[in-house]
């Protein structure tokens, strides 16, 4: 007589239908959450931007309508917006400055999450527009606003509230 025996287990045909079947699912999903990681780093750009608007804001208030300047590749912005100045700009020194301390207005400088860079370009160029792609904020001093603007990793500069 013949028995009739019972497999335990899958064919190789089932597994690589299942195989298939998640390969394309993953294709479905992934590009999903990459769009989703770029839509949220530039929405933290924005903020940022808008965050050190508001501390350009209190640092023109403090020192008589005068904006913090760039200098080379950003170093003297980033500085004003980094230390305690008196009343003219210049570093605070309690023996020479002749009022109070004001700021510093961050703690730290921020990177932009685009692109990673911390360089601000001076510059008139406003939204829409592109500026360099090492360049990872755009900031409108000699207009006399104080308006920056983060940039994508091409350049592009990014519209802010």
């Amino acid at each position: 007589m013949y028995s009739i025996r019972k497999s335990k287990g899958f064919t190789l045909i089932e597994i690589l239908i299942v195989v298939i079947i998640l390969g394309i699912l993953a294709a479905i999903v992934i590009p999903q959450f990459s769009n989703a990681s770029t839509s949220a780093k530039t929405s933290a750009v924005q903020s940022t931007a808008q965050s050190l608007r508001q501390q350009v804001a209190l640092y023109k208030l403090q020192h008589s309508d005068k904006l913090p300047d760039v200098g080379a590749a950003g170093v003297n912005f980033w500085h004003k917006m980094t230390v305690a100045t008196d009343s003219t700009g210049a570093d605070y020194a309690a023996a020479t400055s002749p009022d109070g301390p004001f700021g510093p207005y961050m703690q730290s400088i921020p990177a932009n999450s685009l692109n990673s860079s911390t360089v601000v370009l001076d510059s008139t160029v406003t939204y829409p527009g592109t500026a360099a792609s090492t360049c990872g904020w755009v900031y409108d001093y000699t207009g006399g606003t104080g308006r920056i603007w983060g940039t994508d990793a091409a350049g592009k500069i990014l519209v802010g509230p």
